[in-house]
């Protein structure tokens, strides 16, 4: 028999991290654990990622949710419908593989996690500030070795973004550095998002994601038709069920990328469905984290080296974010993250730092 039980842990930001959504400077999470009765003392890890203000499970019910998932391991009953709730199926997901493949921070055993081979190559992420500092962070990461650098911009003048990314390209050619940008939807329309890649493109900029706000499903297939730069689609993603309509959107948009968040965009199920469908139409797809702890991010470097590494760069954390996050065993080499199998993986349920969902 299966039994669960959750704790909340309220992550506090090292430096606020500025989004499109304003400065972050505390996360809350959830973590499920899982035990077997008859494997005592193996216990599966699951993190149930919660993104206020992002995320389409953002409810006031969500530990409730949590908690009823909970008891329905511990009653035997049928799990309640995780589709509206996909940072809870991803919890769920993660800590059954985790407890499947024997607990000690192993979701998904590979070569990777054995130590095998090169690391999974992750973009150097310039986060949201002033153009100034967002410039000395780029040339910082560039210098360290990064070749693949991603801005979030929208949240500055244009004009200054522009010449930011103006003055990288002259230092670092696109054969050195590859630039990446997401404007977190922060284009009025397609005029404008239009406009501005055709001022962005002689920077030879490899993507830009979500130009424009999610749900203008019209509007975005007009801006991929017709921007002079690969477009990706991000929030566009975002609480829809992609067992209906990943086909339908995907087909009417065709971007040239799509990006994945699995504790938002359906759980692991739901992105590996998301990229069965963009491989049909060639659409390629990269992973990325959202701001899960060390346990989540773990999880999801796992599942992208799970069928070998992939060779374009992945947009995961290096979890670096959090003044008390747990133990890892992600190790960041350069610009590669590695799996170190000797090291010791924690258990997460530190309650002195946590309190129970209720």
């Amino acid at each position: 028999m299966i039994r669960a039980r959750s704790v909340r842990r309220d992550l506090r930001f090292i430096r606020p991290a500025v989004t499109s959504r304003g400065a972050l400077t505390v996360k809350e999470t959830y973590y499920i654990g899982l035990t077997d009765t008859s494997r005592p003392g193996v216990e599966g890890i699951g993190e149930c990622a919660l993104f206020r203000g992002l995320g389409c499970d953002d409810r006031p019910d969500y530990a409730a949710m949590v908690n009823l998932v909970c008891d329905s391991f511990n009653t035997s009953r049928e799990l309640p419908d995780l589709t509206p709730w996909p940072s809870i199926r991803f919890g769920v997901e993660m800590a059954l593989r985790s407890l499947q493949a024997g607990g000690n921070g192993i979701v998904w055993p590979s070569e990777w996690t054995r130590g095998v081979g090169q690391g999974i190559k992750i973009n150097g992420l310039v986060w949201m500030d002033s153009p100034d500092r967002m410039e000395k962070s780029a040339f910082a990461k560039a210098e360290n070795g990064f070749d693949c650098i991603k801005f979030k911009i929208g949240a500055c003048d244009f004009n200054a973004e522009v010449r930011m990314i103006e003055r990288l390209r002259r230092q670092y050619g696109p054969d050195r550095v590859e630039i990446r940008l997401d404007a977190n939807g922060a284009w009025r329309d397609d005029d404008e998002a239009i406009a501005r890649l055709r001022r962005l493109a002689p920077l030879d900029i490899h993507s830009l994601e979500q130009p424009i706000k999610a749900r203008n499903e019209e509007m975005m297939q007009c801006v991929v038709a017709n921007s002079p730069i690969p477009i990706a689609l991000d929030e566009e993603l975002i609480g829809r069920d992609p067992d209906t309509e990943a086909t339908r959107l995907l087909d009417l948009i065709r971007p040239a990328y799509i990006i994945l968040k699995p504790s938002l965009c359906g759980g692991f199920s739901g992105a590996e469905r998301w990229i069965a469908e963009a491989d049909r139409l060639g659409i390629g797809s990269w992973a990325t984290s959202a701001l899960e702890s060390n346990i989540g991010l773990n999880a999801i470097a796992q599942w992208t080296a799970r069928n070998g590494i992939p060779a374009m760069p992945q947009g995961l954390g290096t979890g670096a974010l959090y003044r008390n996050n747990i133990e890892s065993p992600l190790r960041l080499d350069g610009q590669y993250l590695r799996f170190d199998p000797t090291a010791a993986t924690a258990g997460p349920f530190d309650l002195a730092d946590s309190t129970a969902a209720k």
